[in-house]
This record gives C-alpha cells, structure tokens and sequence, in this order.
C-alpha cells in the first residue's frame, strides 16, 4: 500500500475553464486530459457561476475562509468551513456568492460513467472498511492527521492541507486520527 503526498503549496495554479479562478489539482487519474476521478482545490475571491462538467458528480467543502451560498440550479445552499460536503450535478447551473471573503474549497470530481466517490468530513477518529477496490484519499485541514491500516504499524502522517491517496484492495481496514480531514472514496466502475 504507497501513498501519494502532495501539499496544496506544492501544486501549481491553473486557470477554472470559466476563467473566473484558479484551481489546484491534487490528484487526476488516470490522466489529466481523460480523467475518470480527480482531486482539486479551487481559490475563490469573487462571486460568480461554477464551470459545467456534464457526466460528472460533484463534491464541494469549504476548506478556508467563512463560507459561500450556492445556487445549484435555483436551489440555495450555504457552504461553510464546517458543513458536510454538498453533492451536485456537474451540469448543473451553479452561482456561488462569497458569505465573508475569499475561500478555498475542496472538490472532488467523477465521470458518473467511470467511476463513483462519496466525501465526508471528518472531525474525530474515523475506522472503516473498504466495501471495493478502490482509492482513499484524505486531505487534512488545519490540524494534521494520520492514517493507520489496522492492524499495521505504518503509519502515513498527513500535514494540515496536504494530501494523501492510495489505491487500496477491497476489505482494507483503516483508521484516521484527525480534528478535522475530508475523507474521500472512489471506486472505478468495470
């Protein structure tokens, strides 16, 4: 079981399709022109409308910074740095109004034909078994975290807003011991 780490200073800016932003990708697999999956941090300093990704599911937290109000498709949600992640449609219609500020948020992103993913904040030691084959990924907040295969001694320290993901077995136990982390898994579909 590797792990992959990456520190969200280590990743380089690249313009939102829109051109309303920046995003940093943390992790895109298999590649980053035909991506079934990918991992990214988008920093918002402005109100305005989310990019269209038709055939993708996804995931959106608030990782710095107070919060925003989306609109997805006329439906209001306020997003904060404690919020449970919010799930959409990446076809959706999506504006975002700043509630305090800039932001940095975390999202995770899957083409609903390749792959599927589920992400979860996490606050406390998290224990859980891989249901497939799959990816785990968990970026850790301001505090850090650590992630144990039960049972095992290795240990993978996460520092805060970093990264790690390992493609893991089905079955595979594991523990994080976090204060806060987004928890992330995905599954590619055969």
């Amino acid at each position: 079981m590797a792990w992959n780490l990456i520190s969200l200073s280590e990743a380089p800016a690249a313009p939102w399709r829109n051109g309303g932003g920046v995003t940093r990708e943390l992790a895109v697999r298999p590649t980053r022109e035909d991506w079934a999956w990918r991992i990214s941090v988008a920093d918002v300093t402005a109100d305005g409308p989310f990019s269209h990704f038709p055939g993708v599911q996804r995931w959106f937290a608030v990782v710095r910074g107070e919060g925003v109000r989306l609109a997805v498709d006329g439906e209001v949600h306020e997003v904060l740095g404690t919020s449970a992640p919010l799930q959409f449609d990446g076809a959706a219609q999506v504006d975002s109004w700043l509630l305090a500020g800039p932001t940095q948020d975390l999202n995770l992103m899957v083409h609903r034909e390749r792959a599927s993913g589920v992400m979860t904040r996490l606050a406390a030691e998290r224990r859980f078994t891989t249901a497939a084959e799959g990816v785990v990924a968990v970026f850790a907040l301001g505090a850090p975290a650590s992630v144990r295969r039960h049972g095992n001694d290795s240990l993978v320290e996460v520092p805060p807003y970093s990264l790690a993901w390992a493609a893991l077995p089905a079955a595979t136990a594991l523990e994080i011991a976090t204060s806060g982390a987004l928890c992330m898994e995905i599954t590619s579909r055969r």
